[in-house]
């Protein structure tokens, strides 16, 4: 039987992305089958597509995108947590030999996913996986971020900033973000934040001195890469935490050293590409279910959305850097 999808037979612009006809996937031993509602866009997506990670892109012809929200449709052998019917969430592709999400079904591990949460429509759903996961593994895993600790999160609307905000906000940290303008300053005071700062025009010396009474934060989160990681190093209190997502750069490891800080390092796939720890990613996703149906997390999703057939719009409107939030994609393809 077959299926439509959004596919990628070669890498490139977004111009790349083709509507076509392929295998409908069928159920195996611990696997669920998804009737796919909606997927969000990561950074992720664009860089396997323009070829920038090594060979971590799906076989071609390739369905990318690793977010996806929908409705179990067939159960494999082995899979007691989820029946027909269930409304599901998750981060279970579109990387290594995984199928992505950009197609009518999506076969997927059950390990990987999580029941919806009950408040959120399917476009809501599909915005959090990727970045739910990052933020949780990077402030809850490595930093162990705890109560009344200081917590410097960089990139307060991009998707996992939004999303640590929150998580900081939740475990009971006094919370520090920046934004880059009036408009992003405010929304991160909705979302939780204690301190907005304008990066652009203020030097981190005198915001650790307002807001932590010069002796810096316990945890700082680079989700920016880049320069930003170096100002994370001279943001962090002695013997403090720095978790970076992207640290793909050359950096002056000086300030680290005096200050004897832990580094760490999130790179969110290891699970999709390896096999070993999407058990963990399934309960991360149910813990943040239940953080979104208390009312302690909300997606920031984009005004403008997008449908499947339109993926290539989507991606160029992500890549110019005007999104506020997550850009979400509703399936239309019959």
């Amino acid at each position: 039987m077959m299926m439509q999808a959004m596919v990628i037979e070669q890498f490139g612009d977004v111009d790349v992305f083709k509507k076509k006809e392929i295998q409908k996937p069928t159920v195996t031993a611990g696997h669920v089958l998804i009737d796919v509602k909606a997927s969000s866009i990561n950074p992720l997506d664009g860089k396997i597509r323009r070829d920038e990670l090594g060979q971590i892109c799906p076989p071609f012809p390739a369905v990318l995108h690793g977010d996806v929200a929908g409705v179990v449709t067939a159960v494999g052998s082995g899979v007691t947590q989820f029946k027909v019917g269930d409304e599901v969430y998750g981060c279970a592709g579109g990387v290594g030999q995984l199928q992505g999400a950009l197609a009518q079904f999506m076969l997927v591990d059950a390990d990987l996913i999580a029941h919806k949460p009950k408040k959120l429509s399917m476009q809501e759903a599909a915005a959090l996986p990727l970045v739910s996961l990052t933020a949780w593994l990077a402030l809850n895993d490595k930093a162990k971020l705890t109560s009344q600790q200081t917590a410097l999160i960089y990139g307060a609307t991009g998707g996992v900033g939004h999303i640590a905000i929150q998580l900081a906000k939740a475990n009971g940290a006094v919370v520090t973000t920046t934004a880059s303008s009036d408009e992003k300053a405010a929304i991160a005071k909705r979302l939780g934040a204690d301190h907005v700062v304008n990066y652009k025009n203020t030097p981190v010396s005198d915001f650790v001195n307002q807001f932590t009474q010069g002796q810096g934060y316990n945890v700082v989160f680079d989700t920016v890469g880049g320069k930003t990681l170096d100002m994370a190093f001279e943001a962090a209190k002695l013997e403090g935490y720095v978790v970076t997502i992207l640290a793909r750069d050359s950096h002056d490891l000086a300030s680290f050293f005096v200050k004897g800080l832990t580094l760490a390092a999130v790179m969110q796939p290891i699970p999709l590409l390896t096999g070993a720890g999407r058990k963990h990613f399934g309960y991360i996703l149910t813990e943040v279910a239940k953080l979104v149906d208390a009312g302690k997390v909300m997606p920031l999703v984009d005004k403008k959305q997008f449908t499947f057939s339109d993926v290539a719009a989507a991606h160029r409107y992500f890549e110019q850097g005007n999104a506020i939030g997550k850009v979400v994609l509703v399936n239309d393809l019959k």
